[in-house]
């Protein structure tokens, strides 16, 4: 009986050391895919100086986990949408709240409509920066709201940014959430949609979130073209009249998003 509290502590401090050294190969393979872009599980375990299975073990829990993606079944593993967040959190969703506010501001006072900064957030969007309209019917602040991103033009603006891989791999079901009847209800809308957006350069919404509301948007992507934010400008489909009306704020939100954008080119690493 004596025996057994010191061979329980031994036991206890020998899985604290497994489980510390699983987590460090895991930070190790995020830096390794960092770095390369690409890892395969051969590689992984032989840089690691691990068995196979112990290595995929470990890729498959990140991939889970949205740290790590892989194009297809078998495939090299690559950077996924949570590691592009953690860096983005780190150094740019920041940077990009204060290089955009003055056109923002520009844009809100040019079109008297609600402007938004807003960045993606898996299919979901966050609204982090708003000026309110000046008109006395207008749409009211959005900071902190979350919106389905293929149901706003924020959101489809930025998804318009990413490649069909990664849209697929976001949206791996053909039904899609409708908050409202005017809502894109399948992936093959949303992919025909996403392609008009892209030659367009900017995107639409009629609806498609919340009633009673219209808005146009433009994506904002750092300098290897991957998306920062969107801006958008809202505005009561009662006053719009129709979609025409929206597309009327087109001149003034991609004169505002060119100025910002200028802004992304010109900064300067802090």
């Amino acid at each position: 009986m004596a025996n057994e509290a010191p061979d329980g502590l031994a036991a206890a401090e020998s899985a604290a050391g497994e489980r510390m050294t699983s987590v460090d190969n895991a930070l190790r393979l995020l830096q390794l895919v960092a770095e390369r872009q690409a890892l395969r599980v051969s590689e992984a375990a032989e840089l690691l100086g691990v068995a196979r299975s112990t290595a995929h073990r470990l890729l498959s829990a990140l991939r889970r986990r949205d740290f790590l993606m892989q194009d297809k079944p078998n495939g090299a593993y690559q950077p996924g949408p949570a590691l592009h967040a953690i860096g983005m959190a780190a150094i740019s969703k920041i940077d990009i709240r204060r290089i955009a506010l003055p056109g923002l501001e520009q844009l809100r006072n040019a079109t008297r409509e609600t402007s938004s900064l807003a960045i993606l957030e898996g299919t979901m969007i966050r609204f982090i920066e708003c000026y309110e309209g000046l008109s006395e019917v207008r749409v009211g602040n959005r900071v902190g709201l979350v919106r389905h991103a293929h149901a706003s033009s924020a959101g489809k603006s930025l998804l318009a940014a990413l490649d069909d891989s990664e849209l697929i791999r976001r949206y791996p079901d053909e039904e899609l959430p409708a908050p409202t009847q005017s809502t894109i209800t399948s992936r093959r809308q949303l992919l025909g949609e996403l392609a008009l957006v892209r030659r367009q350069g900017y995107a639409l919404n009629w609806e498609e979130s919340s009633e009673g509301v219209a808005a146009v948007a433009a994506a904002l992507t750092d300098p290897a073209g991957a998306p920062l934010a969107a801006i958008s400008v809202a505005v009561p489909s009662m006053l719009a009249g129709s979609i025409g009306g929206v597309r009327v704020l087109v001149p003034d939100l991609l004169k505002s998003a060119e100025t910002i954008q200028e802004q992304i080119r010109n900064r300067r690493p802090r």
